[in-house]
């Protein structure tokens, strides 16, 4: 790991930005680090994809900060600092079964005619024969022939159906009751749903603040009882009702989602109503905007203007020829948050009023997301010396993967309730990878005085409301005011500057963003427009792979007045924190190797980040 240079950090900032703060509910909130989507062995793509025995063990052992040994290199591994919460998101289909197939685990799976051909291709376990089971088995979820026979409802018969998944969610409760500790660490019970109609990814990944009592009642809903997410919500509402249990689903990968995650229609053709509208809204408060699969906040081709969009752009979709993805607004979280603007004027609702969150959607077991520890996505780019081949996800070879992220959780408590309360008021923001402390405000009242507050969390609360919470308009037709304080993180790299992205929607019924800096770093100046448009320092030696810390700075805050605010117009706004360039985990591995940066296909230093939860402004 580089060594790094560190400005001394002031006591008062840190303060005024993480202690706890008394919050619009009269309770405190704490900031919580956490990932809520890592896979095991449990899933079927990651037993398929050599990986054997990552368990839940695993993956709790290593979030809490624990040395584990790598299910995939078989080496020591560790993070740098404990997570405070985990969801063990492991896919739904076929949940547990492939482990217990190939391992002998449960008999009965040998006895079908799905797993005998599955163990006729790939009993050897060797990663070319396991290879070929995987197609195999996504070409027939494809509705494509294969030599046995084989159709989904076999599969679906076979290896799911029934109570074939019981023994697997069974255990996967059991792990997570195993680790849960109140006040210490969060283990939060979920799985993945895995709709991909066509090689489009609609994943949505669902956990529950309840525990093993209740989610023993049912089985977790999978793309094989539907792939239409509005049947998913119907099950969420339905169970629900039936057990008690609170649910959160939170969809990846809307850069996959080849124009289908934030649609202006629903998948049978109608147009979005104010039932969709809220139905979504209530059951997917946060989506998922950085992951191993790339960052969906932006593309270049939609945010021309935004020098900062084309960031881990990954466009692969996951189809077996291997096709990319343009710019579509329907794949961008920024595109479907003004989307959401304009299907709220026509239907009341705002389908896409969500928060936004980081996680890694890790298929090794750990969290290990860290540029100088990135464990990869899964076994196939695992190691340095192989990421420049594919990765069996369409066409992406490993250098693609990016190493992201974390979700920051502004909660009342480290408990299961606490972190899922953060969730349904989205009061959450999303990190590439850096524990960035920031905090976001919007009210009517803000002043620079503000900033020296002892408390600046107790001054937000009270004057305004926090990420993730609505501004009505003000009876004096006054422009909203914004305070935002970021604070590095403490291992990490200084701060280049800090950003609020704001959309609205026009009287036409079109849809508008722009950007403004709005703390620059080293005495920068942002200009009549509101950019900054002198580059911050680039330290890393492409040499030696290190950096150092002196350029930006260790804090940034201010408050901020809309200077384009127009009071008819609905509109959110959403800070985005910069980092001064630092070195891309594949310049690390191209200097391991002794190869050229370019080799690896991708930038040598890039600009970690993260996203705050919007703010909404209602007229």
């Amino acid at each position: 790991m580089p060594r790094l240079k560190r400005k001394p950090l002031r006591l008062a900032a840190i303060a005024a930005i993480a202690i706890a703060s008394p919050a619009a509910h009269s309770a405190e909130t704490k900031l919580y680090w956490g990932d809520t989507h890592v896979h095991t062995s449990y899933s079927f793509d990651v037993y398929l994809f050599g990986t054997f025995n990552a368990t839940p063990d695993t993956a709790y052992r290593f979030a809490r900060g624990l040395p584990v040994v790598s299910p995939v290199t078989q080496t020591r591994w560790q993070l740098s600092r404990p997570l405070d919460f985990l969801v063990v998101a492991d896919h739904a289909e076929a949940l547990g079964s492939m482990m217990k197939l190939y391992s002998g685990g449960d008999p009965a799976f040998a006895r079908t005619r799905t797993g005998q051909a599955m163990l006729e291709v790939g009993a050897s376990r060797k990663p070319e024969d396991l290879t070929r089971a995987y197609s195999m088995l996504a070409g027939t979820a494809s509705g494509l022939a294969n030599p046995f026979g084989l159709t989904m409802k076999d599969f679906y018969a076979d290896l799911h159906g029934g109570d074939k998944r019981r023994n697997a969610w069974q255990e996967m409760i059991d792990a997570a009751e195993r680790y849960n500790q109140p006040g210490v660490f969060t283990a939060l019970i979920g799985w993945e749903w895995s709709s991909q109609p066509d090689g489009a990814n609609l994943h949505r990944v669902v956990f529950t603040p309840q525990g093993g009592e209740i989610a023993r009642q049912f089985l977790p809903f999978s793309f094989l009882e539907s792939g239409d997410p509005e049947n998913l919500w119907r099950w969420l509402e339905e169970t629900h009702k039936r057990t008690g249990a609170d649910f959160v689903a939170i969809p990846h990968n809307a850069n996959l989602s080849d124009g289908r995650m934030f649609p202006l229609a629903r998948a049978d053709g109608s147009s979005i109503d104010a039932a969709y509208a809220r139905a979504r809204a209530q059951w997917e408060p946060v989506v998922e905007v950085t992951q191993i699969k790339g960052d969906s906040e932006t593309h270049p081709g939609l945010s021309p203007t935004d020098e900062f969009a084309d960031y881990e752009t990954y466009s692969f979709i996951m189809t077996p020829e291997g096709r990319t993805a343009g710019a579509n607004e329907a794949d961008y979280v920024r595109a479907g948050l003004r989307r959401g603007l304009a299907v709220e004027a026509g239907v009341g609702t705002n389908p896409y009023k969500f928060g936004l969150i980081g996680s890694s959607d890790s298929h090794t077991g750990m969290s290990a997301v860290e540029e100088s520890g990135f464990a990869g996505k899964n076994n196939h780019d695992a190691f340095p010396g192989t990421r420049g081949k594919p990765v069996g996800i369409g066409a992406a070879k490993g250098w693609d993967m990016g190493a992201a992220g974390f979700v920051g959780a502004w909660a009342t408590g480290n408990t299961r309730q606490g972190i899922f309360e953060a969730f349904r008021r989205r009061e959450v923001y999303a990190s590439t990878g850096p524990r960035i402390t920031l905090r976001f405000f919007g009210g009517y009242d803000f002043g620079a005085a503000d900033l020296k507050a002892k408390d600046l969390a107790a001054v937000g609360y009270r004057k305004g409301v926090p990420m993730g919470g609505d501004l009505a308009a003000h009876p004096g037709r006054k422009a909203p005011t914004f305070m935002v304080a970021a604070l590095k993180d403490p291992q990490g790299a200084n701060l280049d500057r800090v950003q609020v992205v704001k959309g609205w929607l026009e009287a036409d019924g079109s849809t508008r963003e722009r950007i403004y800096d709005v703390a620059v770093s080293d005495g920068r100046k942002i200009d009549r427009d509101g950019r900054c448009t002198t580059p911050v320092g680039n330290t890393v030696d492409l040499a030696t792979g290190g950096y150092r810390n002196d350029v930006g700075a260790p804090e940034l805050q201010t408050v901020w007045r809309d200077p384009d605010f127009d009071p008819a117009q609905r509109a959110f706004y959403y800070a985005r924190v910069l980092e001064i360039p630092t070195p891309r985990y594949s310049l690390l591995d191209s200097l391991a190797l002794g190869k050229a940066w370019e080799h690896t296909g991708r930038p040598a230093t890039i600009q970690e980040r993260a996203y705050g939860s919007p703010i909404w402004y209602s007229p």
